[in-house]
């Protein structure tokens, strides 16, 4: 069984740059595999591998300058849910476009998984939901206000857009692991509202602490490494992938006339011209003599 570690931390890196050969070398040499974002405002990722690989990334993680309180969430997986190993520098750890938003400075006040039901079932609390349209598609928390953005960078024109439908309201956001979150609350605060809340540890930390009898979490949870969904207990979820555009699908979602396997979905089958098509169909016939030449091999155990 492996482990997959879900973290962020936000602190102030001066040369992020100078950080990445160290922290591939022992992600690497520790058969760890995932992705890592460093920025100078902190990082962000989710990496996969053995207990002992995972805890050396961890505890190099947190020997860098200011995240000694680095927090993650673990869940676990039967096969590795990632390719490789990438380490990547970027301008934002999760991108929103708005360079005065800063979560050191302030943030929306934590709420515990044990207190969040009661929360936003108070009827003067708006609950809003911060991820993309197709994570909300296939869950989310019951009355939650979906944006429809097709990405975090939406988010701020949205609000601009709509802030007048929550006057006087108090504000509970969420998100997956907390990320988006952490800029979001700092957002409405700068914008004057003055009641902010925000789930801590994501619905990750939701589903794996609430009992899913006592649970207001309807649906799955999308995530972004090859399990695709989880559910309550941090199970893995019924859905799949399109590698086309990236969007879930259900198993129901698989058996439409429009899904060709590695070409187009129900979703995406419009989005595409035949070039990219014959594209992706060859990248699948890649991808298939891959995964045969791996079941034939000695080593595969089969």
């Amino acid at each position: 069984m492996l482990i997959v570690a879900a973290l962020y931390h936000f602190t102030r890196f001066d040369d992020p740059a100078a950080l990445k050969p160290a922290l591939a070398r022992l992600a690497c040499g520790q058969g760890v595999r995932g992705t890592l974002l460093l920025a100078r405002e902190g990082i962000n990722g989710t990496i996969a591998g053995s207990r002992a690989g995972i805890d050396a990334v961890l505890a190099h993680l947190r020997a860098l300058p200011g995240c000694a309180g680095l927090d993650w969430k673990e869940s676990t997986a039967a096969t590795m849910p990632f390719g490789r190993m990438k380490v990547r520098l970027k301008r934002e750890i999760v991108t929103m476009g708005q360079p005065d938003v800063d979560p050191t400075a302030a943030v929306g006040r934590y709420v515990e998984p044990a207190d969040w039901n009661a929360l936003i079932s108070a009827p003067d609390v708006a609950v809003i939901d911060t991820r993309n349209d197709y994570e909300v598609g296939i869950g989310t928390f019951r009355g939650a206000v979906d944006p429809g953005t097709g990405s975090f960078r939406d988010f701020p024109a949205w609000w601009q857009a709509n802030a007048h439908r929550f006057h006087n309201k108090r504000i509970a956001m969420f998100c997956t692991g907390g990320i988006r979150c952490e800029k979001s609350t700092n957002y409405l605060l700068s914008q004057g509202v003055e009641e902010v809340f925000h789930l801590r540890g994501g619905i990750l930390k939701y589903l794996e602490d609430v009992p899913e009898e006592d649970s207001l979490w309807q649906g799955e949870c999308f995530v972004f490494d090859q399990r695709v969904s989880l559910g309550h207990g941090l199970a893995q979820g019924r859905h799949g992938l399109c590698h086309a555009c990236r969007r879930p699908l259900a198993p129901e979602d698989r058996a439409r006339p429009e899904y060709e396997e590695g070409v187009c979905c129900h979703r995406c089958a419009g989005e595409y011209d035949e070039a990219d098509r014959a594209r992706f169909r060859e990248r699948q016939r890649q991808f298939d003599l891959a995964a045969g030449r791996a079941a034939l091999s000695p080593s595969s155990g089969g």
